[in-house]
């Protein structure tokens, strides 16, 4: 009696729908590791909150008082000025919170462990994204919160309110690529921490506490022209901010807010990504 043996080929299951699946489960892998990371260390979550606090008394009330913004006078109108681009640079601050975190990772050998697994080369940079993205939601959440407390209001209606904070929130996703390229580049949590130096000329060279012309004329042109500006002023276009007119600005690029507000995340998400993932993958070669 003869026995007549049939190899079946292996089973696999490689389609474009199983590799998303694949991505999608490690990126949420990342996710829940990085908020469990964030709860072991509550002094983070503090500090990201508290910030906003502290810059809010100081410029708000310290220095606003004697800002002329509207031509009404010294402070009059400064807070439905100042809040919006409150809420642009600590949204823009935030790829500092992106960049420490990833460099520790890194630095602890946890980057290392992830490319050694059989996981999406992606995930560790979108699942970093994700985490971060409802980090900011929750920031912005607190900003406004005391925004509201001081006196501040949204002028405008509802969808015109939401819409500035999806504003918002696309600024801070396209940075937060910015922070993982930064994070990964750097060689230490130190190296990270220094990058107060980069984040202070990309806040305050800026419309958010002041309008570019009230600056001399070359530093009035970087400042309308810095990402963090166009959406400073495309949020205080929807919001109605009185005493703001930006359609007879001198700068072309402020009355084009809200379009630039879009587009400056978009170029920025073109350069980064693909820098980030790239970085990622060439880590220890």
């Amino acid at each position: 009696m003869s026995t007549t043996s049939v190899n079946q080929p292996a089973v696999t299951d490689d389609t474009l729908g199983s590799r998303l699946r694949w991505a999608l489960k490690d990126t949420w892998t990342i996710v829940l590791q990085e908020f469990m990371h964030l709860l072991r260390q509550p002094s983070t979550f503090a500090w990201q909150l508290g910030m906003p606090v502290v810059m809010v008394l100081m410029f708000v009330y310290v220095f606003g008082s004697a800002m002329d913004v509207t031509g009404m006078g010294a402070g009059v109108g400064y807070i439905d000025y100042a809040m919006p681009g409150m809420f642009a640079m600590t949204i823009a601050f935030g790829f500092m919170n992106t960049a420490f975190p990833v460099a520790f990772n890194k630095e602890k050998g946890f980057m290392d462990r992830f490319r050694s697994m059989p996981m999406s080369s992606s995930a560790v940079v979108t699942g970093r994204g994700v985490a971060d993205i409802v980090q900011a939601a929750v920031d912005l959440a607190v900003i406004v919160a005391i925004a509201l407390a001081i006196g501040w209001r949204p002028g405008g209606t509802l969808g015109e309110t939401l819409a500035a904070f999806a504003l918002l929130l696309w600024l801070r996703f396209a940075l937060i690529f910015v922070g993982i390229w930064i994070g990964l580049r750097v060689k230490n949590t130190e190296a990270a921490g220094n990058l107060f130096a980069i984040a202070f000329p990309l806040g305050f060279i800026s419309s958010v506490f002041a309008p570019p012309q009230m600056m001399p004329g070359w530093l009035g042109t970087v400042a309308a022209w810095n990402p963090v500006s166009s959406t400073a002023s495309a949020i205080r276009e929807l919001f109605h901010t009185p005493g703001v007119d930006l359609a007879t600005s001198t700068y072309w690029i402020e009355g084009q807010a809200i379009g630039g507000a879009l587009i400056w995340p978009a170029i920025v998400m073109i350069v980064f990504v693909p820098l980030a993932v790239r970085q990622f993958q060439n880590l220890s070669r």
